[in-house]
């Protein structure tokens, strides 16, 4: 059947089979349907809860080390509370004087990663994703020289550059929350910095995004983090200079 031959109703049905974007919503007069307007009503609120959640990071490192990893670092960054963070993400970006303290404590032996877990600004996707990706990482680690395991609160992608640099790590992997949009406020997402460093730019990073049940799945993302941090490793970069080639893997 030709587009001629369907109705408007019928396209507009293809349409949204496609996508979870808001298409073809129909209109009662000059306004939304009522349906279409309380569904976004309710997308809005789940994204806005989103952001404003707070990390529960006492659960997530015990779920952590009793299935995944031993040992976990509790850390915080030099944000004080989620307002602040969220009115100042400079701040989002280091970490405080305690953390500081914590880093500086542990060994001084070069490892090849440090991975990082931070709330950024969805925790739902942190606590919801981030364990089963790393089931499906870690299997393909096993020769990697592996830092403790860091759990960030009100952290942003670059507070993993400092880390890195303070665990003496080549490189660095953040599982972070991803900005929440209407029909996606659990979306993880992973960030990979060769030579982790602070004043590192996000043209020197990586970044694998909609790490989801509805968007890529845990052993899709484990793949794709796989091929970057084995040519990070190899060409010693990461950033523009590295694309992702994993469909050719196959």
């Amino acid at each position: 059947m030709s587009d001629l031959d369907r109705t408007p109703a019928q396209i507009s049905a293809s349409l949204r089979a496609l996508t979870p974007a808001r298409v073809a919503l129909g209109r009662t007069g000059v306004s939304l349907p009522t349906r279409a307007l309380l569904d976004f009503q309710i997308s809005h609120a789940q994204a806005r809860d989103a952001v404003h959640a707070r990390l529960d990071a006492a659960a997530l490192a015990a779920e952590i080390e009793s299935s995944i990893r031993p040992e976990t670092l509790r850390l915080h960054s030099a944000a004080s509370s989620r307002a602040e963070y969220l009115q100042r993400p400079d701040l989002g970006r280091k970490l405080n004087e305690a953390s500081r303290a914590i880093l500086a404590g542990q060994p001084t032996d070069e490892v090849d990663l440090a991975i990082v877990l931070a709330d950024g600004l969805s925790a739902l996707a942190v606590e919801r994703h981030a364990p089963a990706l790393l089931q499906e990482l870690l299997p393909h680690l096993l020769e990697w020289r592996l830092a403790p395991l860091c759990i960030v609160e009100q952290g942003r992608v670059a507070i993993a550059d400092e880390i890195g640099a303070l665990l003496h790590a080549q490189i660095s992997v953040i599982l972070i929350g991803e900005r929440p949009g209407l029909s996606s406020p659990d979306s993880l997402g992973a960030y990979i910095t060769f030579d982790p460093r602070p004043g590192r730019t996000d043209a020197q990073r990586n970044c694998i995004s909609n790490i989801r049940a509805e968007g890529l799945s845990y052993s899709q993302a484990a793949a794709q983090l796989t091929f970057y941090l084995n040519e990070a490793r190899r060409r010693r970069l990461t950033g523009v200079a590295l694309k992702d080639e994993t469909h050719l893997l196959g």
